[in-house]
């Protein structure tokens, strides 16, 4: 039987299919309905945060939160999902690169210092909390506060991860999720912007709305990013037991880092914060062993990914870039091990009993 890489999780359809009936019987499919007043405040109160708007994607919970924030250049990391670089190029963003420490994967504020005082014509930081492990978020808001520059996080994988007992998502100007169905907590489809200020959350609000103002008179040009009713009833569906879903994740990243800690590379987790087992990275410097251990992996029925590779700056090299030769070096050795829900901790420790004998 294969271990797959990711399986989404399956709503009860018992439980679903009450939240779609009271959706047919009400005859309001969309537009902010009840479904979806119930589903932020829900979400509000699970991750301790506010101004929560949910949206109808991650990538689209980007581009509105550089929109609201009035962010019209970004200096972000090269090490992330492409949606990060992609959303703010297809936004016409002038985007350029900084590099990521070297032990965390995350983008370096160091380095993100030196590239502000060599060119500080950027208004903004779009920072990756890469694999659910945060960034260094007191040392980069310095670093903004240093230069007057606005920060987004994209915490698409950080779904209830907290730093010191506090959610991630109340650092920044604002933060993004993503309910993609890959993700830790889903809406088949979807996401949320958490903003620092309220004001940015209501024009954010009628900017998902094309711009329409609280009298219905014309704003600002907006854009439909809203998130529907079936679609907030997948999330109410799920949400009842999601913290069972992350304890167990966590159960079964704590199983791998106990097996892998002293065969191969893993990111140096920031100290305060908690796991929500979003993803399984390891690094292998050798490229024969890193062949060797996708190959059997493979051979064993079970899926693995370069993930992520290549270094956005090399996919988007007519991008400007600040050096990010820390991004190379793992983008080239970084391979991702299967982690979700359906998992147990054989399976874990199936596959960690492989990697040893292929990696040492």
């Amino acid at each position: 039987m294969m271990i797959a890489l990711n399986k989404p999780l399956t709503p009860d359809l018992t439980k679903l299919t009450a939240y779609l009936t009271q959706v047919n019987e009400s005859g309001w499919y969309t537009n902010l309905g009840p479904l979806h007043e119930q589903l932020t405040k829900r979400l509000e109160a699970y991750l301790g945060v506010e101004n929560l708007l949910l949206v109808s994607n991650g990538t689209l919970a980007i581009q509105v939160a550089c929109k609201t924030l009035n962010i019209n250049s970004a200096i972000t990391t090269p090490f992330s999902f492409v949606a990060t670089t992609s959303s703010l190029l297809w936004q016409g963003i002038d985007t350029a690169f900084s590099d990521i420490d070297r032990r965390s994967y995350n983008l370096c504020p160091k380095a993100l210092d030196k590239t502000f005082e060599q060119d500080n014509k950027y208004d903004g930081i779009v920072a990756t909390h890469v694999y659910g492990n945060p960034c260094d978020v007191e040392s980069l808001a310095k670093v903004a506060d240093k230069h007057n520059k606005k920060i987004v996080y994209d915490a698409a994988h950080a779904f209830d991860v907290k730093v010191s007992n506090k959610s991630v998502l109340n650092f920044g100007d604002a933060s993004t999720l993503s309910f993609h169905a890959t993700k830790v907590f889903h809406t088949v489809e979807g996401g949320a912007i958490i903003f620092k200020h309220k004001a940015d959350f209501e024009k954010a609000k009628q900017l998902i709305n094309f711009g329409l103002q609280t009298d219905g008179s014309l704003g600002e040009p907006g854009i439909n990013a809203k998130l529907n009713e079936y679609q907030c009833a997948v999330g109410l569906t799920l949400l009842d037991d999601i913290e069972n879903v992350i304890k167990h994740r966590a159960s079964l990243f704590n199983t791998y880092i106990g097996g892998l800690k002293d065969v191969v590379e893993l990111p140096q987790w920031h100290p305060q914060a908690s796991l929500n087992g979003a993803y399984m990275p390891i690094y292998i410097e050798s490229v024969q062993k890193q062949q060797a251990v996708m190959k059997a992996l493979v051979k064993n029925n079970i899926q693995c990914r370069r993930y992520f590779s290549p270094s956005l700056d090399v996919a988007y090299s007519n991008q400007k870039s600040f050096g990010c030769e820390n991004s190379h070096k793992i983008a080239g050795g970084v391979i991702c091990l299967p982690l979700h829900a359906y998992m147990s901790n054989d399976d874990v420790k199936k596959i960690v009993q492989i990697i040893i004998k292929e990696a040492i």
